[in-house]
C-alpha cells in the first residue's frame, strides 16, 4: 500500500504533520478525521525510480501531474434568501448530529440538489481545509453571507455554540422572508387598486375632463372650483412632467450619495427607526436579535466584554453600533452593562431593569433569554400590525382620489343640466 504525509490543524488550532500507510486518499481523509484533525494538505508518496529520490505529489488539488482530484469550486457565488435559509439549516442540522464542520460541508456538496448551495460548501471546505477560519471563508465564498451572519458565526466558533448561533440564524432570516413575503402579500391588492385609480385619472384629464368642457363652454355654465384644479393640476403635469422627473431623480441621486457617507448612514439608520409603523419593527428586530446573541454568548461563556463586541460589529446599522460601541467603551472601564446600556437612552427601560437583575443574581444568560421570548412576541405583533395597517392607508388614499374625481365628473354633469334647464 502507498505512504502518504500530511500536514492537519488539530482541535487547537496549531498544525500537525505525519503520514499513514493507507490504499487510497479517501482513507487519509478518513483517517485524519478520527484524530479530529482538518487536513490542510495531503501528499503520496511515488515509488522511487533506480538510482533516483522518491517523490511526493499532492492529492486532492487537481493540478498537472499532482493527482487527479476535484476542481476548486466557484467563489462568489450569490445565495437567494430561499437557499441560504436552506444552507444554514442544513448545516445547523448536520452539526446537531455530531458531525465536524468539514464533513459536514462535504455532505452538502456531494448531496445537495440545489447547485448553488453545492458551490458554497464546497468552497468553505476548500477554504477550512487550508487552514482559515469558518467565519473568515464566508465572505470568500459568498457575498450573500453579510458582516451581521459572519460575526455570530465567530461569536458561536468562540463560544462553541455554533449549532445553535446557526438556528437562531435561521429564525432570524426567516422572520426577515416572511415579513417581506407578507408586506407584499399585503400589498398586492392596494397597488392594484392605486394603479387603477391612476388609469381612472389619465381617462378623466384625456378623454372624459375635455368633453365636460366644450359641455359646460356650449351651455355657459361656469364649471365646479374641484374641476378647474384638476384640470389645472392635469395641465401642468402634461406640460412639466420631464422637470418633474428631472427633480425626483436628483433627490434620488443626492439621497444615494448621502447615505453612501458614514454620517449620512448613521443618519439615516438612526431616522428609520423613527418611521410609523415600520420603526417599531426595525427596533423590535434588533432587540430580539441582541438579547438571543447575548443569551447564547453568556450561555457558552463568553466574557461579557468579548459578547458584545462581536454584537457590535455584527450590527449593520451604524446608528445602533454607535451606542452599542459607547456601551462596550463604558463596561470596558468598569461600568455596570445595565449602566452602560442607560446611559445611552437607546434601551428601553424593561430591558435595562431585566439586565440589572441578572448582573445581580449572577444569570445574565438567563435574563437576556427571557427578555429574547418577550422581544419575539412583540415582533410578531408588530409584523402583524404593519402588514395590516400599510394597506388600509394606501386603500383610503385611492379611495380619496377616485372620490374626488367622481364627485368632480358628477357635480359638472348636474352644472350642465341646470344650464340646459335655464336656457
Amino acid at each position: 500500500m502507498p505512504a502518504f504525509t500530511y500536514t492537519a490543524i488539530d482541535p487547537t488550532g496549531k498544525k500537525v504533520s505525519g503520514s499513514v500507510v493507507v490504499r487510497n486518499k479517501s482513507e487519509v481523509y478518513r483517517e485524519l478525521e478520527a484524530k479530529s484533525l482538518t487536513p490542510v494538505v495531503v501528499d503520496q508518496a511515488t515509488e522511487a525510480a533506480p538510482g533516483k529520490p522518491a517523490k511526493a505529489g499532492k492529492v486532492g488539488k487537481g493540478e498537472p501531474g499532482k493527482g487527479t482530484g476535484p476542481a476548486k469550486s466557484r467563489r462568489g457565488v450569490r445565495l437567494k434568501r430561499q437557499e441560504l435559509v436552506l444552507f444554514t439549516e442544513e448545516l445547523a442540522d448536520l452539526l446537531d448530529a455530531g458531525m465536524n464542520l468539514e464533513r459536514a460541508l462535504k455532505i452538502l456538496q456531494e448531496r445537495q440538489a440545489n447547485a448553488s448551495i453545492r458551490e458554497v460548501s464546497g468552497c468553505l471546505r476548500e477554504e477550512i481545509r487550508e487552514g482559515a477560519r469558518f467565519s473568515k471563508a464566508l465572505a470568500t465564498a459568498s457575498p450573500s453571507f453579510d458582516e451581521l451572519y459572519a460575526s455570530l458565526v465567530a461569536a458561536g466558533e468562540a463560544s462553541g455554540s455554533l449549532p445553535e448561533i446557526l438556528r437562531r440564524l435561521v429564525v432570524n432570516l426567516k422572520q426577515l422572508f416572511n415579513l417581506q413575503r407578507r408586506t407584499l402579500g399585503a400589498m398586492i391588492y392596494p397597488i392594484t387598486v392605486m394603479l387603477a385609480g391612476v388609469v381612472l385619472l389619465f381617462v378623466f384629464s384625456t378623454v372624459l375632463m375635455p368633453s365636460l368642457s366644450k359641455m359646460m363652454e356650449k351651455t355657459g355654465s361656469e364649471m365646479p372650483l374641484i374641476t378647474e384644479l384638476l384640470i389645472k393640476f392635469t395641465d401642468f403635469m402634461g406640460a412639466w412632467w420631464w422637470l418633474i422627473l428631472a427633480i425626483a431623480v436628483a433627490l434620488a441621486v443626492g439621497f444615494r450619495i448621502l447615505i453612501a457617507t458614514p454620517s449620512g448612514r448613521e443618519w439615516w439608520d438612526g431616522y428609520k427607526m423613527k418611521l410609523p409603523a415600520f420603526g417599531p419593527v426595525i427596533l423590535g428586530r434588533f432587540y430580539a436579535q441582541f438579547c438571543h446573541t447575548m443569551a447564547n454568548l453568556a450561555a457558552n461563556g463568553v466574557p461579557l466584554l468579548n459578547g458584545l463586541r462581536l454584537v457590535t460589529r455584527g450590527t449593520p446599522n451604524l446608528y445602533i453600533r454607535s451606542r452599542l460601541e459607547k456601551v462596550v467603551a463604558d463596561v470596558g472601564e468598569g461600568t455596570s452593562l445595565a449602566r452602560s446600556m442607560e446611559k445611552t437612552g437607546s434601551f428601553p427601560e424593561q430591558l435595562v431593569d431585566r439586565v440589572a437583575i441578572g448582573e445581580q443574581t449572577g444569570e445574565l444568560g438567563k435574563a437576556f433569554a427571557k427578555a429574547a421570548a418577550k422581544y419575539d412576541e412583540d415582533l410578531d405583533v408588530r409584523i402583524a400590525r404593519l402588514t395590516t395597517v400599510v394597506p388600509t392607508v394606501m386603500l383610503v388614499i385611492v379611495a380619496a382620489i377616485v372620490g374626488v374625481v367622481a364627485y368632480s365628473v358628477i357635480t359638472t354633469i348636474f352644472g350642465s343640466m341646470a344650464g340646459i334647464r335655464s336656457r
